[in-house]
Protein backbone atom coordinates (compact mmCIF):
# COMPACT_ATOMS: atom_id res chain seq x y z
CA UNK A 1 0.00 0.00 0.00
CA UNK A 2 2.69 1.92 0.62
CA UNK A 3 3.84 2.98 -3.25
CA UNK A 4 -0.26 3.92 -3.12
CA UNK A 5 0.18 6.20 -1.09
CA UNK A 6 3.23 7.77 -2.30
CA UNK A 7 1.44 8.05 -6.00
CA UNK A 8 -1.59 9.41 -4.38
CA UNK A 9 0.85 11.95 -2.41
CA UNK A 10 -1.30 13.30 1.38
CA UNK A 11 -4.26 10.68 0.69
CA UNK A 12 -3.97 6.81 0.01
CA UNK A 13 -5.29 6.05 -3.81
CA UNK A 14 -6.57 2.71 -2.58
CA UNK A 15 -8.89 5.02 -0.42
CA UNK A 16 -9.54 7.46 -3.06
CA UNK A 17 -10.36 4.67 -5.68
CA UNK A 18 -13.01 3.14 -3.14
CA UNK A 19 -14.39 5.90 -2.94
CA UNK A 20 -14.61 6.68 -6.23
CA UNK A 21 -16.04 3.14 -7.21
CA UNK A 22 -18.66 3.68 -3.92
CA UNK A 23 -20.25 7.22 -5.62
CA UNK A 24 -20.53 5.47 -8.87
CA UNK A 25 -22.36 2.60 -7.76
CA UNK A 26 -24.79 4.62 -5.74
CA UNK A 27 -25.38 6.90 -8.51
CA UNK A 28 -26.25 3.77 -10.65
CA UNK A 29 -28.50 2.45 -7.32
CA UNK A 30 -30.22 5.63 -7.09
CA UNK A 31 -30.76 6.11 -11.47
CA UNK A 32 -32.77 3.76 -13.84
CA UNK A 33 -31.35 6.35 -17.14
CA UNK A 34 -27.99 5.55 -18.74
CA UNK A 35 -28.18 8.26 -20.73
CA UNK A 36 -28.71 11.23 -18.06
CA UNK A 37 -26.47 9.29 -15.59
CA UNK A 38 -22.90 8.27 -17.45
CA UNK A 39 -21.93 11.64 -18.18
CA UNK A 40 -21.59 12.37 -14.46
CA UNK A 41 -20.18 9.00 -13.87
CA UNK A 42 -17.28 9.76 -16.53
CA UNK A 43 -16.71 12.90 -14.83
CA UNK A 44 -15.66 11.21 -11.48
CA UNK A 45 -13.31 9.43 -13.46
CA UNK A 46 -11.64 12.20 -14.99
CA UNK A 47 -10.99 14.30 -11.85
CA UNK A 48 -10.11 11.05 -9.98
CA UNK A 49 -7.35 10.23 -12.30
CA UNK A 50 -6.55 14.17 -13.30
CA UNK A 51 -7.67 12.99 -16.88
CA UNK A 52 -8.33 15.56 -20.06
CA UNK A 53 -11.38 13.38 -20.79
CA UNK A 54 -12.98 10.03 -20.88
CA UNK A 55 -15.86 8.06 -23.19
CA UNK A 56 -17.78 5.67 -23.51
CA UNK A 57 -18.38 4.01 -27.23
CA UNK A 58 -21.38 1.03 -27.97
CA UNK A 59 -21.22 -1.62 -29.97
CA UNK A 60 -24.03 -1.98 -32.37
CA UNK A 61 -24.07 -5.98 -33.46
CA UNK A 62 -26.79 -5.74 -36.10
CA UNK A 63 -24.22 -3.33 -38.30
CA UNK A 64 -20.71 -3.90 -36.08
CA UNK A 65 -20.45 -0.05 -35.83
CA UNK A 66 -18.90 1.57 -32.79
CA UNK A 67 -20.43 5.05 -31.84
CA UNK A 68 -19.73 7.21 -28.60
CA UNK A 69 -22.44 7.11 -26.26
CA UNK A 70 -21.62 9.62 -23.27
CA UNK A 71 -18.36 11.37 -22.49
CA UNK A 72 -16.71 13.69 -20.31
CA UNK A 73 -13.75 16.38 -21.66
CA UNK A 74 -15.73 16.54 -25.69
CA UNK A 75 -18.03 18.44 -27.48
CA UNK A 76 -21.35 16.96 -28.99
CA UNK A 77 -19.46 17.57 -32.69
CA UNK A 78 -16.61 16.02 -31.92
CA UNK A 79 -18.96 12.81 -29.96
CA UNK A 80 -20.63 12.92 -33.25
CA UNK A 81 -16.99 12.18 -35.22
CA UNK A 82 -16.80 9.04 -33.01
CA UNK A 83 -17.77 6.54 -34.88
CA UNK A 84 -15.50 3.16 -35.73
CA UNK A 85 -15.92 -0.10 -37.58
CA UNK A 86 -14.97 -3.41 -35.95
CA UNK A 87 -11.33 -4.01 -35.78
CA UNK A 88 -10.71 -0.10 -36.64
CA UNK A 89 -8.38 2.36 -34.73
CA UNK A 90 -7.72 1.52 -30.47
CA UNK A 91 -11.31 1.26 -29.75
CA UNK A 92 -12.41 -1.11 -32.91
CA UNK A 93 -9.63 -3.41 -31.57
CA UNK A 94 -9.96 -3.76 -28.14
CA UNK A 95 -13.71 -4.70 -28.65
CA UNK A 96 -12.67 -6.85 -31.28
CA UNK A 97 -9.96 -8.94 -29.36
CA UNK A 98 -11.67 -8.12 -25.67
CA UNK A 99 -8.80 -6.83 -24.30
CA UNK A 100 -7.68 -3.93 -23.00
CA UNK A 101 -5.08 -1.80 -24.77
CA UNK A 102 -2.87 1.18 -23.63
CA UNK A 103 -1.25 3.78 -26.06
CA UNK A 104 1.43 5.16 -24.06
CA UNK A 105 2.07 8.12 -26.26
CA UNK A 106 -1.07 8.67 -28.82
CA UNK A 107 0.56 11.59 -31.03
CA UNK A 108 3.42 8.71 -32.12
CA UNK A 109 1.03 5.93 -32.58
CA UNK A 110 -0.35 5.25 -35.80
CA UNK A 111 -3.41 3.28 -34.07
CA UNK A 112 -4.76 6.17 -32.27
CA UNK A 113 -7.15 7.43 -35.37
CA UNK A 114 -8.05 10.51 -33.52
CA UNK A 115 -11.58 10.48 -35.43
CA UNK A 116 -13.24 12.78 -32.72
CA UNK A 117 -10.09 15.67 -33.78
CA UNK A 118 -9.23 16.22 -30.22
CA UNK A 119 -6.17 17.81 -29.12
CA UNK A 120 -2.75 14.93 -29.39
CA UNK A 121 -0.53 16.90 -26.25
CA UNK A 122 -1.44 19.18 -24.01
CA UNK A 123 0.79 22.23 -23.69
CA UNK A 124 3.58 20.23 -25.64
CA UNK A 125 3.69 16.83 -22.62
CA UNK A 126 2.36 13.39 -24.32
CA UNK A 127 -1.37 12.27 -23.72
CA UNK A 128 -1.40 8.45 -23.00
CA UNK A 129 -5.01 6.59 -24.53
CA UNK A 130 -6.34 3.57 -22.20
CA UNK A 131 -9.20 1.59 -23.55
CA UNK A 132 -11.05 -1.48 -21.95
CA UNK A 133 -13.93 -3.59 -23.27
CA UNK A 134 -17.14 -4.08 -21.42
CA UNK A 135 -18.56 -7.31 -21.75
CA UNK A 136 -21.87 -9.26 -20.21
CA UNK A 137 -22.39 -12.66 -20.27
CA UNK A 138 -19.01 -13.00 -22.24
CA UNK A 139 -20.54 -10.69 -25.55
CA UNK A 140 -19.40 -7.42 -26.21
CA UNK A 141 -21.02 -4.62 -25.27
CA UNK A 142 -18.92 -0.98 -25.62
CA UNK A 143 -15.71 -0.07 -24.60
CA UNK A 144 -14.68 2.87 -21.24
CA UNK A 145 -11.84 4.73 -22.11
CA UNK A 146 -9.59 7.38 -20.74
CA UNK A 147 -7.14 10.42 -21.81
CA UNK A 148 -4.78 11.46 -19.57
CA UNK A 149 -1.25 13.06 -19.15
CA UNK A 150 1.38 10.57 -20.15
CA UNK A 151 3.97 9.77 -17.14
CA UNK A 152 6.66 7.64 -17.90
CA UNK A 153 7.08 6.25 -14.26
CA UNK A 154 3.93 4.57 -13.56
CA UNK A 155 2.58 1.52 -15.08
CA UNK A 156 -1.04 1.70 -16.07
CA UNK A 157 -2.06 -1.41 -14.64
CA UNK A 158 -4.22 0.44 -11.79
CA UNK A 159 -6.01 2.34 -14.39
CA UNK A 160 -6.70 -0.23 -16.21
CA UNK A 161 -8.23 -2.59 -13.37
CA UNK A 162 -10.67 0.78 -12.35
CA UNK A 163 -11.92 0.54 -15.85
CA UNK A 164 -12.53 -2.73 -16.12
CA UNK A 165 -14.22 -2.32 -12.98
CA UNK A 166 -16.31 0.85 -13.10
CA UNK A 167 -16.96 -1.12 -16.32
CA UNK A 168 -18.48 -3.92 -14.77
CA UNK A 169 -20.73 -1.48 -12.78
CA UNK A 170 -22.65 0.07 -15.53
CA UNK A 171 -22.25 -2.97 -17.91
CA UNK A 172 -25.61 -4.29 -17.44
CA UNK A 173 -27.20 -0.74 -17.89
CA UNK A 174 -25.05 -0.11 -21.30
CA UNK A 175 -26.47 -3.31 -22.35
CA UNK A 176 -30.23 -1.97 -22.06
CA UNK A 177 -28.73 0.96 -24.45
CA UNK A 178 -27.16 -1.57 -26.85
CA UNK A 179 -30.25 -3.21 -26.86
CA UNK A 180 -32.63 -0.34 -27.53
CA UNK A 181 -29.39 1.14 -30.05
CA UNK A 182 -29.68 -2.14 -32.11
CA UNK A 183 -33.77 -2.06 -31.71
CA UNK A 184 -33.80 1.24 -32.94
CA UNK A 185 -31.14 0.17 -36.35
CA UNK A 186 -33.63 -2.65 -36.94
CA UNK A 187 -36.64 -0.06 -36.80
CA UNK A 188 -34.48 2.53 -39.06
CA UNK A 189 -33.94 -0.24 -41.47
CA UNK A 190 -37.28 -1.98 -41.84
CA UNK A 191 -38.57 2.13 -41.86
CA UNK A 192 -36.02 2.80 -45.18
CA UNK A 193 -37.52 -0.21 -46.76
CA UNK A 194 -40.96 0.37 -46.56
CA UNK A 195 -40.22 3.93 -47.32
CA UNK A 196 -38.22 2.41 -50.64
CA UNK A 197 -41.50 0.20 -51.56
CA UNK A 198 -43.89 3.27 -51.13
CA UNK A 199 -41.41 5.50 -53.14
CA UNK A 200 -40.86 2.42 -55.48
CA UNK A 201 -44.25 2.17 -55.96
CA UNK A 202 -44.94 5.38 -56.62
CA UNK A 203 -44.60 5.14 -60.41
CA UNK A 204 -45.53 1.26 -60.62
CA UNK A 205 -48.65 0.56 -58.50
CA UNK A 206 -48.44 -2.90 -59.94
CA UNK A 207 -44.54 -3.74 -59.40
CA UNK A 208 -44.41 -5.27 -56.12
CA UNK A 209 -40.24 -5.48 -55.35
CA UNK A 210 -38.27 -4.28 -52.60
CA UNK A 211 -35.08 -6.18 -53.59
CA UNK A 212 -31.77 -4.51 -54.49
CA UNK A 213 -32.44 -5.41 -58.10
CA UNK A 214 -35.48 -4.55 -58.39
CA UNK A 215 -34.84 -0.80 -57.19
CA UNK A 216 -32.30 -1.02 -59.48
CA UNK A 217 -34.71 -1.20 -62.25
CA UNK A 218 -37.21 1.31 -59.98
CA UNK A 219 -34.54 3.55 -60.13
CA UNK A 220 -33.92 3.51 -64.21
CA UNK A 221 -37.35 3.65 -65.15
CA UNK A 222 -37.75 6.68 -62.75
CA UNK A 223 -34.98 8.25 -64.65
CA UNK A 224 -36.23 7.53 -68.79
CA UNK A 225 -39.50 8.11 -68.20
CA UNK A 226 -39.01 11.64 -68.06
CA UNK A 227 -37.39 11.43 -71.11
CA UNK A 228 -38.65 10.89 -74.64
CA UNK A 229 -35.96 8.02 -75.32
CA UNK A 230 -36.76 4.73 -76.30
CA UNK A 231 -36.77 1.91 -74.24
CA UNK A 232 -35.81 -1.93 -74.64
CA UNK A 233 -37.17 -4.23 -71.34
CA UNK A 234 -35.80 -7.59 -71.29
CA UNK A 235 -35.78 -10.71 -69.50
CA UNK A 236 -37.33 -13.82 -69.52
CA UNK A 237 -41.63 -14.15 -69.75
CA UNK A 238 -43.77 -13.77 -66.79
CA UNK A 239 -41.81 -11.18 -65.04
CA UNK A 240 -43.87 -8.17 -65.88
CA UNK A 241 -42.23 -6.53 -68.94
CA UNK A 242 -45.72 -4.81 -69.29
CA UNK A 243 -45.56 -3.47 -65.81
CA UNK A 244 -42.92 -1.59 -66.61
CA UNK A 245 -43.96 -0.14 -69.75
CA UNK A 246 -47.23 0.81 -68.06
CA UNK A 247 -44.80 2.49 -65.13
CA UNK A 248 -43.04 4.30 -67.80
CA UNK A 249 -45.61 5.74 -69.67
CA UNK A 250 -47.53 7.36 -66.28
CA UNK A 251 -44.63 9.15 -65.20
CA UNK A 252 -43.76 10.60 -68.56
CA UNK A 253 -45.25 13.86 -70.04
CA UNK A 254 -47.07 12.20 -71.97
CA UNK A 255 -49.38 10.18 -69.68
CA UNK A 256 -52.58 12.06 -70.21
CA UNK A 257 -52.03 10.36 -73.88
CA UNK A 258 -52.74 7.02 -75.20
CA UNK A 259 -50.33 3.81 -74.35
CA UNK A 260 -51.44 1.37 -76.95
CA UNK A 261 -49.90 -1.98 -76.53
CA UNK A 262 -48.71 -3.72 -79.72
CA UNK A 263 -47.82 -8.31 -78.91
CA UNK A 264 -45.80 -8.84 -81.98
CA UNK A 265 -45.98 -12.79 -81.53
CA UNK A 266 -49.60 -12.72 -81.04
CA UNK A 267 -49.97 -11.27 -84.56
CA UNK A 268 -50.16 -13.24 -88.18
CA UNK A 269 -47.59 -11.99 -90.58
CA UNK A 270 -49.98 -11.30 -92.84
CA UNK A 271 -51.85 -8.91 -90.76
CA UNK A 272 -49.50 -7.08 -88.80
CA UNK A 273 -48.19 -4.56 -91.16
CA UNK A 274 -51.97 -3.57 -91.09
CA UNK A 275 -52.17 -3.43 -87.45
CA UNK A 276 -49.09 -1.53 -86.56
CA UNK A 277 -49.45 1.05 -89.90
CA UNK A 278 -53.28 0.95 -91.09
CA UNK A 279 -54.78 0.56 -94.31
CA UNK A 280 -56.44 2.30 -97.11
CA UNK A 281 -59.83 1.12 -98.39
CA UNK A 282 -59.40 -1.87 -100.92
CA UNK A 283 -56.13 -2.51 -99.78
CA UNK A 284 -56.79 -6.45 -99.74
CA UNK A 285 -59.33 -8.49 -99.44
CA UNK A 286 -61.67 -7.71 -97.04
CA UNK A 287 -60.43 -3.98 -96.57
CA UNK A 288 -64.08 -2.46 -97.04
CA UNK A 289 -63.19 0.62 -95.13
CA UNK A 290 -60.03 3.06 -94.21
CA UNK A 291 -58.74 1.55 -91.28
CA UNK A 292 -55.72 3.36 -88.33
CA UNK A 293 -52.59 1.78 -86.95
CA UNK A 294 -51.83 1.36 -83.70
CA UNK A 295 -48.70 3.94 -84.42
CA UNK A 296 -51.47 6.41 -85.42
CA UNK A 297 -53.48 5.43 -82.71
CA UNK A 298 -50.88 6.48 -80.22
CA UNK A 299 -49.77 9.91 -81.69
CA UNK A 300 -49.02 12.05 -78.58
CA UNK A 301 -48.80 9.29 -76.49
CA UNK A 302 -46.41 5.94 -76.37
CA UNK A 303 -46.17 2.44 -78.05
CA UNK A 304 -45.61 -0.38 -76.80
CA UNK A 305 -43.97 -3.26 -78.89
CA UNK A 306 -44.07 -6.80 -76.73
CA UNK A 307 -41.86 -9.72 -77.61
CA UNK A 308 -40.73 -7.57 -80.96
CA UNK A 309 -37.92 -10.38 -81.45
CA UNK A 310 -41.10 -12.23 -83.32
CA UNK A 311 -41.14 -9.26 -85.91
CA UNK A 312 -40.94 -10.60 -89.92
CA UNK A 313 -37.92 -9.32 -91.18
CA UNK A 314 -40.29 -7.33 -93.91
CA UNK A 315 -41.61 -5.72 -91.03
CA UNK A 316 -38.80 -5.06 -89.21
CA UNK A 317 -37.48 -2.81 -91.95
CA UNK A 318 -40.45 -0.63 -92.19
CA UNK A 319 -40.52 -0.30 -88.35
CA UNK A 320 -36.90 0.75 -88.34
CA UNK A 321 -38.01 3.92 -90.61
CA UNK A 322 -40.51 4.84 -88.27
CA UNK A 323 -37.66 5.14 -85.38
CA UNK A 324 -35.33 7.26 -87.70
CA UNK A 325 -38.10 9.49 -88.92
CA UNK A 326 -41.76 9.08 -87.78
CA UNK A 327 -43.22 8.46 -90.43
CA UNK A 328 -45.19 5.98 -92.76
CA UNK A 329 -47.82 5.00 -94.75
CA UNK A 330 -50.74 3.31 -94.71
CA UNK A 331 -50.72 -0.24 -96.32
CA UNK A 332 -52.47 0.32 -100.32
CA UNK A 333 -51.80 4.13 -99.38
CA UNK A 334 -49.47 6.77 -100.63
CA UNK A 335 -49.78 9.90 -98.03
CA UNK A 336 -47.17 9.90 -95.23
CA UNK A 337 -48.45 10.05 -91.98
CA UNK A 338 -46.27 11.83 -89.48
CA UNK A 339 -46.36 10.76 -86.17
CA UNK A 340 -45.10 12.06 -82.46
CA UNK A 341 -44.81 8.52 -80.61
CA UNK A 342 -42.55 7.29 -77.69
CA UNK A 343 -41.66 3.66 -78.54
CA UNK A 344 -41.04 0.91 -75.55
CA UNK A 345 -40.17 -2.95 -76.79
CA UNK A 346 -39.77 -5.84 -75.09
CA UNK A 347 -38.15 -9.31 -75.84
CA UNK A 348 -37.30 -12.79 -74.16
CA UNK A 349 -35.34 -13.35 -76.68
CA UNK A 350 -31.82 -13.13 -77.47
CA UNK A 351 -31.41 -10.42 -79.98
CA UNK A 352 -27.50 -10.65 -80.24
CA UNK A 353 -28.27 -14.26 -81.29
CA UNK A 354 -31.22 -13.48 -83.57
CA UNK A 355 -29.05 -11.05 -85.19
CA UNK A 356 -26.08 -13.38 -86.16
CA UNK A 357 -28.57 -15.99 -87.52
CA UNK A 358 -29.74 -13.07 -89.58
CA UNK A 359 -33.66 -13.29 -87.87
CA UNK A 360 -32.88 -9.73 -86.71
CA UNK A 361 -31.89 -6.66 -88.22
CA UNK A 362 -28.47 -4.96 -86.65
CA UNK A 363 -29.43 -1.71 -87.75
CA UNK A 364 -32.80 -2.16 -85.72
CA UNK A 365 -31.65 -3.66 -82.56
CA UNK A 366 -29.22 -0.18 -82.04
CA UNK A 367 -32.54 1.84 -82.90
CA UNK A 368 -34.43 0.04 -79.73
CA UNK A 369 -31.31 -0.59 -77.65
CA UNK A 370 -31.23 3.15 -76.94
CA UNK A 371 -31.95 2.63 -73.09
CA UNK A 372 -32.13 -1.17 -72.21
CA UNK A 373 -33.59 -2.47 -68.64
CA UNK A 374 -33.13 -5.82 -67.86
CA UNK A 375 -35.19 -6.79 -65.59
CA UNK A 376 -34.70 -9.95 -62.95
CA UNK A 377 -35.64 -13.27 -63.37
CA UNK A 378 -37.81 -14.12 -59.90
CA UNK A 379 -34.91 -16.85 -58.81
CA UNK A 380 -32.64 -13.95 -58.63
CA UNK A 381 -34.52 -11.48 -56.33
CA UNK A 382 -36.45 -14.11 -54.10
CA UNK A 383 -36.42 -11.41 -50.96
CA UNK A 384 -39.47 -10.28 -53.25
CA UNK A 385 -41.18 -13.51 -53.38
CA UNK A 386 -43.06 -12.85 -49.29
CA UNK A 387 -44.18 -9.75 -50.95
CA UNK A 388 -46.04 -10.82 -54.33
CA UNK A 389 -47.14 -13.60 -52.38
CA UNK A 390 -49.18 -10.99 -50.07
CA UNK A 391 -49.80 -8.97 -52.94
CA UNK A 392 -51.33 -11.50 -54.43
CA UNK A 393 -53.22 -13.01 -51.99
CA UNK A 394 -55.09 -9.99 -51.75
CA UNK A 395 -55.92 -9.27 -55.25
CA UNK A 396 -57.23 -12.81 -55.32
CA UNK A 397 -59.47 -12.32 -52.14
CA UNK A 398 -60.78 -9.09 -53.68
CA UNK A 399 -61.22 -10.89 -57.32
CA UNK A 400 -62.88 -14.59 -55.60
CA UNK A 401 -64.14 -12.91 -52.66
CA UNK A 402 -62.10 -15.15 -50.26
CA UNK A 403 -60.97 -13.93 -46.85
CA UNK A 404 -57.32 -16.11 -46.77
CA UNK A 405 -55.21 -14.06 -44.31
CA UNK A 406 -51.97 -15.77 -44.18
CA UNK A 407 -49.45 -18.12 -45.97
CA UNK A 408 -47.54 -20.78 -43.20
CA UNK A 409 -44.24 -21.12 -42.83
CA UNK A 410 -43.66 -24.13 -44.76
CA UNK A 411 -45.46 -22.53 -47.79
CA UNK A 412 -42.94 -20.25 -47.84
CA UNK A 413 -39.97 -22.00 -47.53
CA UNK A 414 -41.14 -23.98 -50.52
CA UNK A 415 -41.72 -21.16 -52.63
CA UNK A 416 -38.71 -19.58 -51.78
CA UNK A 417 -36.87 -22.69 -53.11
CA UNK A 418 -38.24 -23.59 -56.18
CA UNK A 419 -36.92 -22.61 -59.52
CA UNK A 420 -39.50 -20.38 -61.25
CA UNK A 421 -39.33 -21.04 -64.63
CA UNK A 422 -42.51 -19.12 -65.21
CA UNK A 423 -41.28 -16.48 -63.26
CA UNK A 424 -44.25 -14.24 -61.48
CA UNK A 425 -46.82 -15.08 -63.20
CA UNK A 426 -46.56 -18.75 -62.52
CA UNK A 427 -46.39 -17.49 -58.59
CA UNK A 428 -49.38 -15.81 -59.05
CA UNK A 429 -50.98 -19.01 -60.20
CA UNK A 430 -49.81 -20.98 -57.93
CA UNK A 431 -51.00 -18.77 -54.97
CA UNK A 432 -54.36 -18.22 -57.04
CA UNK A 433 -54.57 -22.37 -56.74
CA UNK A 434 -54.18 -22.06 -53.28
CA UNK A 435 -56.20 -19.81 -52.25
CA UNK A 436 -59.11 -22.08 -53.90
CA UNK A 437 -57.94 -25.20 -51.97
CA UNK A 438 -58.16 -23.49 -48.86
CA UNK A 439 -60.49 -24.49 -46.43
CA UNK A 440 -59.16 -22.63 -43.07
CA UNK A 441 -58.08 -19.03 -44.94
CA UNK A 442 -54.81 -20.16 -44.12
CA UNK A 443 -52.58 -21.08 -46.91
CA UNK A 444 -50.72 -24.64 -46.45
CA UNK A 445 -47.87 -26.44 -47.88
CA UNK A 446 -50.34 -28.88 -49.19
CA UNK A 447 -52.14 -26.55 -51.07
CA UNK A 448 -49.30 -25.85 -53.25
CA UNK A 449 -49.07 -28.00 -56.15
CA UNK A 450 -47.00 -31.53 -56.72
CA UNK A 451 -44.53 -29.56 -58.62
CA UNK A 452 -43.50 -27.81 -55.91
CA UNK A 453 -43.88 -30.27 -53.33
CA UNK A 454 -41.18 -32.77 -54.89
CA UNK A 455 -36.81 -32.88 -54.91
CA UNK A 456 -36.97 -33.33 -58.71
CA UNK A 457 -39.15 -29.85 -59.28
CA UNK A 458 -36.51 -28.25 -56.57
CA UNK A 459 -33.60 -29.82 -57.68
CA UNK A 460 -32.69 -31.43 -54.28
CA UNK A 461 -32.97 -34.96 -54.39
CA UNK A 462 -29.83 -37.04 -53.03
CA UNK A 463 -29.62 -38.40 -57.19
CA UNK A 464 -27.68 -34.90 -58.31
CA UNK A 465 -24.69 -36.46 -56.55
CA UNK A 466 -21.78 -34.57 -55.27
CA UNK A 467 -20.60 -33.20 -59.14
CA UNK A 468 -24.36 -31.66 -59.95
CA UNK A 469 -24.61 -29.69 -56.36
CA UNK A 470 -20.64 -28.40 -57.45
CA UNK A 471 -22.03 -27.56 -61.23
CA UNK A 472 -24.78 -25.63 -59.42
CA UNK A 473 -22.94 -23.70 -56.93
CA UNK A 474 -20.19 -22.92 -59.52
CA UNK A 475 -22.93 -21.61 -61.97
CA UNK A 476 -24.87 -19.56 -59.10
CA UNK A 477 -21.24 -17.97 -58.09
CA UNK A 478 -20.64 -17.17 -61.60
CA UNK A 479 -23.85 -15.55 -61.82
CA UNK A 480 -23.43 -13.29 -58.86
CA UNK A 481 -19.97 -12.00 -60.42
CA UNK A 482 -21.84 -11.40 -63.38
CA UNK A 483 -24.38 -9.36 -61.60
CA UNK A 484 -22.07 -8.01 -59.44
CA UNK A 485 -19.63 -6.36 -62.21
CA UNK A 486 -22.60 -5.76 -64.88
CA UNK A 487 -21.57 -8.29 -67.17
CA UNK A 488 -17.79 -7.56 -67.48
CA UNK A 489 -16.82 -10.71 -68.07
CA UNK A 490 -13.21 -9.32 -67.32
CA UNK A 491 -13.96 -7.88 -64.00
CA UNK A 492 -16.14 -10.64 -63.37
CA UNK A 493 -13.07 -13.60 -63.51
CA UNK A 494 -11.26 -11.18 -61.29
CA UNK A 495 -13.82 -11.38 -58.62
CA UNK A 496 -13.86 -14.78 -58.82
CA UNK A 497 -10.20 -15.29 -58.63
CA UNK A 498 -10.02 -17.29 -61.89
CA UNK A 499 -8.97 -16.69 -65.81
CA UNK A 500 -11.26 -14.81 -68.16
CA UNK A 501 -10.73 -18.05 -70.72
CA UNK A 502 -11.72 -20.48 -67.28
CA UNK A 503 -14.73 -17.96 -66.95
CA UNK A 504 -15.22 -18.03 -70.25
CA UNK A 505 -15.73 -21.72 -70.54
CA UNK A 506 -17.68 -21.91 -67.55
CA UNK A 507 -20.35 -19.14 -69.09
CA UNK A 508 -20.30 -21.18 -72.35
CA UNK A 509 -21.03 -25.38 -70.10
CA UNK A 510 -23.61 -23.39 -67.91
CA UNK A 511 -25.33 -21.33 -71.08
CA UNK A 512 -25.42 -18.02 -69.05
CA UNK A 513 -26.30 -14.84 -71.27
CA UNK A 514 -23.78 -13.06 -70.57
CA UNK A 515 -25.79 -9.61 -72.00
CA UNK A 516 -28.70 -10.11 -69.82
CA UNK A 517 -26.70 -8.90 -66.81
CA UNK A 518 -25.47 -4.99 -69.34
CA UNK A 519 -26.84 -2.12 -68.10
Amino acid sequence: MAEKCIKGRDECYGLKEMTVLFEISQRLIASTELKNDLSPILNMLVEHLNAERSFLTIYNRNNSKIYIEAACGMSPQQQSLGKYKLGEGVIGKVIELGQPIVIQEISKSNLFLNKTRSKLQKEGRELTFICVPIVVENKMTGALSVVREFNPYITYEEDIHLLSVVGSLIAKTVQVRQKKAEELEELKKKNLQLQNEVDGNNFAKNIIGNSSKMRDVFSLVEMVAKTNSTVLIRGESGIGKELVADAIHSESSRKSKNLIKVNCSALPDSLIESELFGHEKGAFTGADQMRKGRFEMANGGTIFLDEIGDLPLSTQVKLLRVLQERQFERLGGSETISVDVRIVCATNCNLEELIEEGKFREDLFYRINVFPIFIPALRERRNDIPLLVDHFIQKINKKNRTNVRRITTAAIDMLMVYRWPGNVRELENVIERACILSRDNVLHSYHLPPTLQTADSTATGSHEGMTGVLERLEKQLIIDGMTTTKGNITKAAELLKITERMLGTRIKKYKIDAWRYKV
